[in-house]
């Protein structure tokens, strides 16, 4: 598991809670409740780290918990983790066995030819250009 630090600011009746993903910038989240707010923090680290694989970055080592507390525009922010999973940065190749109408497969495997790609590469290519 990675276990990436964050600092939460505290909600009211009339704000969310705020929770920052300190090293990963720009990663951030809010909700009405802490519990939503932790689960949005680890859906936004998710998503970042996805990103930046996808636009050829590094993903930066996660700090400890007593960096992350010491940094000064935290100050009065309370400290928490997000625990997310390795697969998120696995790369590692991995052969699958899927199901689909043979025709679909056909289809699949002239848009691959006519793109000068494998199945496996155009099925990647389309997966990673789409964005929920």
């Amino acid at each position: 598991m990675m276990r990436y630090p964050i600092v939460i600011e505290e909600g009211s009746d009339t704000t969310a809670y705020g929770v920052v993903v300190p090293d990963l910038p720009g990663c951030f989240s809010a909700a009405d409740t802490l519990n939503e707010a932790i689960d949005a923090a680890k859906e936004a680290a998710a998503a970042w780290i996805d990103a930046a694989l996808d636009e050829g970055q590094a993903i930066p080592y996660a700090s400890t918990l007593e960096e992350i507390r010491r940094l000064p525009e935290y100050a009065g922010w309370a400290v928490g983790v997000v625990e997310l999973d390795d697969a998120l940065s696995d790369d590692t190749i991995e052969r699958v066995n899927i199901t689909i109408p043979r025709r679909v497969l056909r289809r699949l495997d002239d848009i691959a030819r006519s793109r000068g790609q494998s199945r496996g590469a155009f099925i990647s290519d389309l997966t990673l250009s789409m964005r929920e």
